[in-house]
């Protein structure tokens, strides 16, 4: 008789509230057992729990099936991400089982990348134009930050089946500069001849993907803007690889917010007015 104490447990419970959309997942060998995705207006604190248990009951999980569980660490909404971390860390504790924070842009460029290429139609006339590079595809991922900012950061990925490459690290960007920075890369990798076939802008990308913004890249790359919000899966998989290879300190893990809160950022401007 099998002893079910001694079987590895290989289901994750996925949490990420850094976006407009809450996202859980239940998932086992890189497969979706459940997930529940909603968008709930940002008030991720009311709907969290009770979407979790939900997504427990719907997919006949306990935590003691679970080999650990996986949250996104922003970057993205402050509050939003002080969120799903505090709870991961919360059901960690109260079950035993270790936690691995996985970035949200990451997930983010996942889940965009592959619906962009579910979308894309066969037919001539909806082929990408100057679709003339031989390296991997470019993944940007975009959460608005105001003011001409955008939370973003650089992916590469050949196809969906594994998760993408980092090229370059999360931060709060000026749009415009990051554009112009991407331009320049652009060149730098046609000359060493890895000139990446397409660049995707997904995510947030009504403000930020728009031609007016993306103008300096017009021309010299083939763009693929993709409406995407985030899905509880992509955290899910991502924390799969990360727990395959090291979790994270349940007492000493953060949100990656890149940036002081706008009120935490006034009251610094005020404190460190009044002092002479």
């Amino acid at each position: 008789m099998t002893n079910e104490k001694n079987e590895p447990r290989k289901r994750f419970l996925a949490l990420d509230t850094s976006t407009a959309s809450l996202g859980v997942a239940v998932t086992e060998n890189n497969r979706v057992v459940h997930e529940i995705n909603a968008s709930s207006e940002r008030n991720h604190s009311v709907h969290l729990l009770p979407i979790i248990e939900q997504a427990l009951q719907a997919s006949g999980t306990t935590g003691n099936m679970l080999g650990g569980i996986s949250v996104g660490i922003g970057p993205g909404s402050y509050t939003g991400t002080r969120i799903a971390v505090s709870a991961a860390k919360t059901l960690a504790w109260a079950w035993n089982v270790p936690v691995a924070g996985v970035s949200s842009l990451h997930a983010l460029a996942w889940g965009g990348f592959m619906t962009g290429l579910k979308d894309i139609s066969t037919t001539a006339q909806d082929r990408p134009a100057n679709q003339d590079g031989t390296g991997p595809d470019w993944i940007i991922p975009l959460l608005d930050a105001r003011r001409g900012q955008a939370y973003t950061a650089l992916f590469a990925a050949s196809d969906g089946g594994c998760s993408p490459e980092r090229l370059a690290p999360d931060a709060i960007r000026l749009m415009q500069d990051w554009v112009q920075h991407l331009a320049e890369l652009l060149q730098e990798a046609e000359v060493a001849g890895n000139k990446p076939r397409l660049l995707w802008f997904v995510g947030e990308t009504s403000l930020h993907g728009s031609e007016e913004s993306l103008l300096p890249l017009l021309g010299i790359a083939s763009l693929r803007i993709v409406p995407y919000e985030l899905e509880g899966r992509w955290t899910g998989f991502l924390g799969e690889e990360r727990h395959g290879q090291a979790s994270d300190d349940i007492h000493s893990l953060i949100p990656n917010y890149t940036q002081l809160s706008e009120a935490e950022a006034n009251l610094r401007k005020s404190s460190e007015g009044g002092v002479k």
